[in-house]
């Protein structure tokens, strides 16, 4: 039953999102329109296209697992933080200076940016290499939040379950480019929607309602924590959920894909729908999967024989078993859709970076846009399917244990290289290219070091306290990351080189032009 339900709704989800691609092919002539819809993408598709990209089954299988299992009902603070800080204020800090100065600049990319701002292909290059090595691995890690859930319902290969997600999300970014994905995106966030607030009612069901659920899970005692810590307001460990929630929230803001979607965004009234739209979206499915996940100790789980520690992406697919045929079909839709929106977006932001920032500079002559747009999605087939490979060798060979660590890793890289000169960037005149650089080297060694750190399994309690709870876990560490970028680039900018004035001033010039709008719009 439970089989043929998810088989039938797999079938109709992937002609939709195939469908959506061969619609939108018209969208995707040139490359302005391949990468960015031609910039006229409306609020809804650009909030749920920034949603979409920022959650997928890593979340929803491996985050919510992990964390609902560390801090009880209080990682729903995740959740929240993801949507006040990684949603609305990135859009509110974000949105609209990113639009303008964009596209006054013509970029098209993060590194793009950076090139343009600084007056650097040195710059450009270097980001350029950055998103190119970091992003593979986070496009890996998509795939692993699917297998458990995929062999519940089917008993199917793990690798069956990567090439057909592969190859559909492949079909529909090829054809249709940036639009295709914005569209997809928008179907399969209400998808999302729907079936995060039926799962959380089901499973709360399943315990009587919420005020027994909390009372079982206020019952669970945890050796080294007070009695009531999984139930409390701020958990077992207060310190350690809010390095979490700095990370996952703080560090949109740095991350390519996400802040390419205010490149595309149509208009100023857009902006402003978007930001709530996205906060809205955030809050139900962001908040719903770490209060899903907080009541995971109420269920019997895998144990690592070799760790004694919790398979922590069991978790969540354990707790769906007890839901009826019906809603674990929509649950496997769900995480498949949550899976393919961020994959479609990682691989067409790799593909566009690497054509655009490093191809198309070291070619002699110049490339029409027939053929950036026949390059990037060459570059799409590659970027999907090495990330495809390094899933399902990773399976066979694990070297990563969670699906939260391989996403820390990568997250962390990016952000803490790209978010403090890109915030710089867009509101302080005097952000120097020494200072991104400094910058760029700063986010990339500190997870390079966590990685070799993870992967030798260092023991790091004898580097002292401080770095060894910095290096503890991929979460800290990209957490000093980022907040150290915040700090170095005004520090290294005041005693460094001055970028050129002239062109400065004509950058940020953009910003002072006169618009004339409605009165409804704007009083004066």
């Amino acid at each position: 039953m439970t089989a043929t339900l998810c088989g039938i709704m797999l079938v109709v989800f992937f002609a939709v999102m195939v469908g959506v691609g061969i619609y939108s092919r018209r969208h995707a002539t040139d490359v302005n329109g391949f990468v960015l819809g031609g910039r006229q993408v409306g609020p809804w598709l650009t909030a749920f296209a920034f949603g979409t990209s920022y959650f997928s089954a890593v979340i929803f299988v491996g985050y919510a697992g992990q964390f609902g299992w560390n801090f009880g009902m209080s990682s729903t603070w995740i959740g929240l933080g993801n949507a006040f800080i990684g949603s609305l204020l990135a859009w509110n800090v974000l949105g609209r200076r990113t639009r303008i100065m964009t596209q006054a600049m013509d970029a098209k990319t993060m590194p793009d940016f950076f090139g343009s701002r600084f007056n650097s292909k040195k710059l450009k290059i270097m980001a350029s290499v950055i998103v190119f090595v970091f992003l593979i691995p986070y496009t890996a890690s998509l795939y692993n939040g699917l297998s458990s859930l995929f062999n519940m319902a089917f008993g199917l290969p793990y690798w069956v379950i990567i090439v057909v997600m592969a190859v559909l999300t492949g079909i529909y970014v090829i054809v249709g480019g940036y639009m295709a994905t914005a569209i997809n995106d928008f179907i399969q966030g209400l998808i999302m929607l729907v079936g995060i607030i039926a799962v959380v009612a089901a499973v709360v069901m399943n315990h009587g309602g919420l005020i027994p659920a909390t009372a079982k899970l206020a019952a669970v005692k945890l050796p080294d924590s007070f009695n009531g810590a999984l139930a409390s307001f701020l958990g077992p460990d207060p310190l350690a959920l809010l390095f979490v929630v700095i990370l996952t929230s703080l560090g949109t803001w740095g991350l390519p894909q996400m802040v390419n979607k205010f490149y595309a965004i149509k208009s100023e009234k857009d902006i402003h729908k978007g930001t709530v739209i996205s906060t809205f979206f955030a809050v139900i499915v962001a908040g719903g999967c770490y209060f899903l996940g907080g009541f995971g100790r109420l269920y019997d789980i895998a144990i690592n024989p070799e760790t004694k520690q919790p398979l922590f992406d069991t978790i969540i697919p354990n707790m769906l078993k007890t839901l009826s045929p019906v809603l674990i079909a929509v649950v496997i839709v769900l995480v498949l859709s949550a899976s393919m929106s961020t994959l479609s977006s990682l691989v067409l932001t790799s593909s566009s970076t690497f054509t655009l920032d490093l191809i198309q500079p070291s070619m002699k002559k110049k490339m029409s846009e027939s053929r950036k747009v026949l390059i990037m999605r060459i570059f799409i087939v590659f970027f999907i399917l090495v990330s495809a490979m390094i899933a399902i060798v990773k399976d066979a060979n694990p070297t990563v244990t969670f699906i939260a660590q391989m996403m820390g890793v990568s997250w962390g890289a990016l952000a803490g290289a790209f978010l403090a000169p890109f915030l710089y960037g867009l509101y302080w005149k005097k952000t120097t290219k020494t200072a991104c650089i400094v910058c760029f080297v700063w986010g990339c060694g500190i997870a390079i070091l966590q990685l070799v750190v993870s992967l030798a399994k260092v023991d790091v309690t004898a580097w002292g306290p401080v770095l060894g709870y910095i290096f503890k876990s991929s979460i800290n560490s990209g957490v000093v990351a980022m907040l150290g970028g915040l700090i170095i680039v005004p520090i290294v900018s005041v005693f460094t080189k001055k970028p050129n004035q002239e062109k400065t001033d004509k950058l940020f010039g953009a910003y002072e032009e006169k618009r004339e709008v409605a009165a409804k719009e704007a009083l004066d």
